[in-house]
């Protein structure tokens, strides 16, 4: 009983994968009524006021392949089961009132376009890979996408929203594992680092500072296009190719510097020149539609020279041998010199991303993260390495130490509480979602057609 409880957990890991890259390649059928629903051709399901549609079944099988994701274990029987488990979500979401705005169904497209455009280079090539003919039936296509999706996680979260796990239930939950089935837990390390983030020096903020004044004028007093300029000029890759646009709320994920100029401009007004992580803006206002804003931006990115850069690597160097020497401990010299302030104050220890804990599993670590510590013996510090920030696009230097080693081993519950609580946690959310599933099955409107009503569900979908 146990050992499915665990391969359970195993299955929701899955899940979750599936939702993600599901939801990103599937065209839906979108909110027939029930008189059309019989008028359609080639309808596979129906779950509440969603269709599905054989060719949506058949697109994403296409598209699953074609993302390298083998079929040898998903069968169409399972691949309509997901499907119809998210509409029901979706469809209960609605009855329930928990409704997703169409601002965050955009802002959340955007963010998508934008990462798209970052990774493809142009908007032709998007269309290209998704097989669309024009920016505006993709940006539809994506926002039912997202909408159904959204709608579907909001109604999971809510669901298990007042799931907890008191103590003794962790306990119990540990206890009633067999022995020679408790989970391993991989081997992890602790790891600290000290980060220098050279900055360019004055004179070359003042030349793009002077640069976008130059831009600014020539738009205003001359009537230069700005989209010309953006396209000439802007070293931001997301914007560049298409004049500097981005489309935008207030809750689009831009950072603060750069929301409020935005929003504190009139339709057609132009920003001065100000100052981000990423480099030096001026803003354009295109249209504000309500909360919507329709906008183009040029960035230009200070120089840092050569010198700044090897200084920065010559005081790693230093710091890094006085460690070694015994003058003062990594936490110390965290303190005093690391330019990074999320590690600083924390003796450079880094967090895990997906649980702020302070071990990394070497199996599921960054593979970067891993390649630049997988090396490193107890208390040896690297020698100093580059690294691209990620948000602003950056060359910062680095320098690594594992601060604790821990071998792969069995769950103990002493050791490994937190984990184990996780997994208790998330068993109980499991079987909460299971008994609302079963639930809102025998409630709601559901017709499998065809070949499907021979599958072997895990739920009840054919009702009796």
């Amino acid at each position: 009983m146990k050992q499915l409880r665990i391969m359970n957990l195993k299955y929701m890991n899955k899940k979750a994968v599936w939702t993600i890259l599901l939801g990103l390649l599937l065209t839906s059928g979108w909110g027939y009524s029930q008189q059309e629903r019989i008028k359609i051709d080639g309808v596979a399901a129906v779950v509440g006021d969603y269709v599905i549609l054989e060719s949506d079944i058949e697109k994403t099988l296409i598209d699953l392949k074609s993302q390298g994701v083998s079929m040898n274990d998903i069968s169409r029987c399972q691949l309509i089961g997901k499907l119809m488990e998210d509409r029901l979500y979706a469809h209960q979401a609605v009855q329930d009132s928990i409704l997703v705005s169409d601002e965050e169904v955009r802002s959340v497209g955007e963010r998508q376009i934008q990462q798209l455009l970052a990774q493809t280079g142009s908007m032709d090539r998007i269309l290209n890979i998704y097989k669309k003919e024009s920016e505006e039936s993709f940006r539809e296509e994506l926002y039912k996408i997202n909408k159904l999706r959204m709608l579907s996680e909001r109604m999971q979260s809510d669901i298990v929203s007042e799931v907890e796990i008191t103590p003794e239930e962790v306990r119990q939950f540990y206890r009633a594992i067999p022995e020679d089935e408790l989970p391993v837990f991989g081997a992890e390390l602790e790891i600290a680092q000290i980060v220098k983030i050279p900055e360019a020096p004055q004179e070359e903020k003042d030349k793009v500072i002077n640069r976008l004044k130059q831009i600014r004028e020539d738009v205003i007093d001359n009537g230069a296009s700005f989209s010309v300029k953006a396209i000439l000029y802007s070293q931001d890759p997301g914007s560049k190719a298409k004049g500097g646009k981005y489309t935008m709320t207030r809750e689009t994920q831009f950072v603060k510097e750069f929301k409020d100029v935005a929003f504190s401009l009139q339709e057609g007004e132009i920003s001065e020149p100000f100052e981000t992580a990423f480099g030096y803006h001026i803003i354009y206002i295109e249209k504000i539609r309500g909360q919507e804003i329709d906008l183009r931006h040029i960035l230009l990115i200070p120089e840092i020279p050569e010198k700044v850069k090897q200084d920065a690597i010559a005081e790693l160097e230093e710091i890094r041998q006085n460690i070694m020497d015994g003058k003062m401990t990594f936490a110390e010299a965290a303190l005093a010199a690391s330019d990074e302030v999320e590690t600083k104050y924390d003796g450079g220890l880094l967090r895990n991303p997906t649980n702020f804990d302070s071990k990394f599993e070497l199996t599921k670590m960054d593979p970067t993260l891993n390649a630049q510590v997988r090396n490193l013996k107890d208390n040896e510090i690297s020698m100093p390495i580059p690294e691209v920030d990620e948000r602003s696009g950056s060359t910062k230097y680095k320098i690594l130490m594992v601060t604790n080693r821990f071998d792969e081993h069995k769950a103990d519950f002493a050791k490994d509480y937190l984990k184990i609580q996780e997994l208790a946690l998330t068993e109980k959310q499991f079987e909460e979602i299971n008994k609302w599933r079963a639930k809102h099955i025998e409630s709601t409107y559901i017709s499998v057609i065809g070949e499907y009503q021979e599958c072997d569900f895990a739920n009840n979908w054919i009702k009796d």
